[in-house]
């Protein structure tokens, strides 16, 4: 059984999920496999040639691709749900379809997790067509952890909760540069939460109840990866940890209505 479980929501994105899917294959640590679940609805992408060519080269990394067909479409976290429900590994790491890793991405996560003995750990992706928008009063929020993750309890109507804004644009390049941050000397520092790339102990997520809330929210909701992340942060703790090696490939959205947040719709 491999550590790492790599779960990966997809829908109409067969090109940037080949390159997501391409960046797994350089990792520096092996010891994971890849699961998929499309929910595209007028085409499989399991047929698509480029991820056809990408799983190839994984298998030969002895990579297992799963690509599994998953519908009707009932929400992202339903998405989530049923991809947390197909991991057996002991970590899994939700990756978004659009996202791309550094070499030693999966290494630093699981090596922070491990040594911090927490819920979950996130590298926020970073939009690089931002590079030379420099956003200091959005930095104001950074704090790193001094000592051991522990539990926090955020809430909507607290200055913690603007952290949220450090991962705006390219906001962690800009903190990673700015603090000398590299892969052989990282640091873990205090979140709302992270989207895009996170890896959390499976243990820990499902018994905070991992997504299984997807049945109490509307189909179109979104911000389910907050709300799990907000209950996994409660009672275990939770970190953020520069320096980024992930990166958007600055897509359009494929959560048009953002109307339905899923920490306004649920009790923490």
């Amino acid at each position: 059984m491999p550590t790492i479980d790599v779960l990966i929501p997809t829908y109409n994105r067969p090109d940037a999920l080949a390159v997501t899917l391409t960046s797994l294959c350089a990792q520096t640590y092996r010891d994971f496999q890849v699961i998929v679940s499309d929910q595209s609805e007028d085409y499989d992408v399991a047929d698509n040639g480029t991820v056809q060519a990408v799983a190839r080269v994984l298998a030969a990394h002895h990579t297992p691709v799963r690509i599994l067909k998953h519908l009707p479409r009932r929400g992202i976290a339903e998405q989530r749900h049923f991809l947390l429900n197909q991991a057996t590994a002991p970590y899994v790491l939700f990756l978004d379809d659009d996202v791309l890793l550094e070499p030693w991405v999966l290494k630093l996560l699981l090596n922070t997790i491990e040594r911090e003995s927490c819920g979950f750990v996130g590298n926020p992706p970073i939009g690089l067509s931002y590079i030379d928008d420099v956003r200091p009063d959005e930095h104001q929020s950074l704090t790193f952890w001094e000592g051991p993750v522990q539990p926090e309890t955020l809430r909507q109507d607290t200055p913690e909760w603007e952290r949220w804004r450090l991962h705006n644009a390219a906001n962690p390049y800009h903190l990673q540069q700015r603090f000398g941050l590299t892969p052989h000397r990282p640091s873990p520092y205090h979140v709302a939460w992270v989207a895009g790339c996170i890896l959390f102990n499976r243990a820990k997520l499902l018994a905070t109840g991992g997504f299984s809330f997807w049945q109490d929210l509307p189909s179109e909701a979104c911000g389910e990866d907050v709300l799990s992340q907000q209950r996994v942060m409660q009672r275990y703790g939770g970190c953020g940890v520069l320096p980024s090696g992930a990166y958007h490939q600055e897509l359009p959205t494929t959560l048009s209505d953002r109307s339905q947040n899923a920490p306004n719709l649920l009790p923490l």
